[in-house]
C-alpha cells in the first residue's frame, strides 16, 4: 500500500510521497469555459494546476480561472475533485492504483466535520484507499524534522496563501489555536490596489505576487528594485514603473503586524508553564510568505522570542504531513482516520 500527504492549500497543492519527497507543487486553480449546447449551460475544463493559472488575466472572455479551495474550504467540490483527480495522475496516480493508495490530507486549524466530509467525499471520487486527517501546525512543525515534544510545548506560525494558522501544540494535542482568514494573497491585492491609488498604474494578481516576493522586504534600509509592466488606467496604454522595497513595506507590514496581534492573542490565552515553553522553544515559522526577505527577523523583533525556519517553509506542511505517514506511532497520535 503506498501513502502520501497532500495538502490541497488555497494558493498550490503539494503532495509529498515517502521515499520520494515532494513530488508534486502546483497551483491550485482550474481554467473553465461556459458555453451553450443546445440551450443548456455547459462547463468545458480547459487547463489545470500551473497552466490554468497562467492564464489568469489572458484568458477569453468567456473562459474563467476558478480556485476551487478558498480561505481554508472547498468551494467548489466537483472542480476539487476533478483538480486532485489531475495532480494525481501526472504523479502516476491513476484511478486504478488509487485502489492501493491511504493518503492523509492536511487541514487548517479547528477545521469542521463539514470540511472533512468534502475531503471524503473528493477521495472516493479519485479512488483513494484510505483517508487520514491531520492539521497543518503538527504537520507544520514535523517539517522542520524535528520531534514534538511530550512535555515541551512548541508554537506554530504558517502564514499560508491565503489563511494563517497559530497554535501551540504538544503530542496530546492542540493547547489553544485557531485560523485566520489573513495570508499572502491579502497583500498582493493590497499591492494592486496601492499602485492604482498612488501611481494610475494597473497590474494583474501574478505580477503583484510576483511583485511581493521580488521586492518584498521587512529588512531594515533594504531598497530592491523591479520594473513592472502593466497599463496606465486613465489612457489604458501599457507602461511599466519602477517598484522599490520602500514603497511597498507599509503594505506589507500592515497585514504581517495584525496576524502578529493574533499571534499574541493567542500567546495571552496559554497556561503560565506553556507560554515559558514557548518563549526558551521559540515559534516554528512556516508558510510561502516566508519567501519575503526579512520577514523571520522582523517576526522575532516584534514577538520578543526566538523563532526557527525550515529549509523550505513552503513545503513544511506537506513534508510533516509524510513525516506522520512514515512513523506508524506518529499516525496514531497525530492522526484522525476515517
Amino acid at each position: 500500500m503506498k501513502r502520501i500527504s497532500i495538502d490541497m492549500g488555497s494558493g498550490f497543492t503539494k503532495i509529498y510521497m515517502p521515499g520520494c519527497g515532494v513530488v508534486l507543487k502546483e497551483a491550485t486553480c482550474i481554467a473553465v469555459e461556459e458555453g451553450l449546447e443546445g440551450g443548456e449551460k455547459v462547463v468545458t475544463v480547459k487547463a489545470c494546476g500551473d497552466k490554468a493559472r497562467a492564464l489568469s488575466g489572458r484568458a477569453a472572455v468567456n473562459t474563467h480561472i476558478v480556485n476551487p479551495v478558498f480561505e481554508g474550504d472547498i468551494v467548489h467540490e466537483n472542480l476539487a475533485s476533478l483538480l486532485l483527480e489531475y495532480f494525481l495522475e501526472k504523479i502516476e496516480i491513476t484511478r486504478k492504483k488509487a485502489k492501493r493508495v491511504e493518503a492523509v490530507f492536511i487541514l487548517p486549524c479547528g477545521a469542521k466535520a463539514e470540511l472533512k466530509q468534502k475531503y471524503l467525499r473528493i477521495a472516493e471520487e479519485c479512488g483513494l484507499a484510505a483517508v487520514y486527517f491531520t492539521v497543518t501546525p503538527f504537520a507544520a512543525v514535523l517539517g522542520h524534522n524535528v520531534a514534538i515534544s511530550e512535555s515541551t510545548p512548541m508554537f506554530v506560525l504558517d502564514i499560508g496563501h491565503s489563511i494563517t494558522n497559530i497554535a501551540a501544540l504538544s503530542q496530546d494535542g492542540i493547547i489553544y489555536g485557531l485560523t485566520v482568514n489573513l495570508g499572502g494573497a491579502n497583500i498582493d491585492v493590497h499591492l494592486i490596489d496601492e499602485l492604482a491609488d498612488k501611481y494610475n498604474f494597473k497590474i494583474g494578481a501574478l505580477t503583484a505576487e510576483r511583485l511581493k516576493i521580488s521586492v518584498g522586504s521587512l529588512l531594515p534600509d533594504d531598497n530592491k528594485m523591479n520594473v513592472v509592466e502593466g497599463r496606465d488606467i486613465t489612457s489604458g496604454a501599457p507602461a511599466s514603473i519602477a517598484v522599490n522595497s520602500e514603497q511597498i513595506y507599509g503594505v506589507i507590514t500592515t497585514y504581517i503586524d495584525k496576524i502578529l496581534e493574533y499571534v499574541v492573542l493567542v500567546l495571552s490565552k496559554l497556561p503560565a508553564e506553556v507560554a515559558s515553553g514557548v518563549m526558551h522553544g521559540g515559534v516554528f515559522l512556516s508558510g510561502g510568505a516566508l519567501k519575503m526577505d526579512g520577514l523571520a527577523e522582523y517576526i522575532e523583533e516584534k514577538l520578543n522570542i526566538p523563532v526557527n525556519t525550515p529549509e523550505e517553509p513552503q513545503l513544511a506542511s506537506v513534508i510533516g504531513g509524510g513525516t506522520i505517514l512514515s512513523n506508524d506511532n506518529l499516525l496514531d497520535r497525530l492522526a484522525v482516520v476515517e
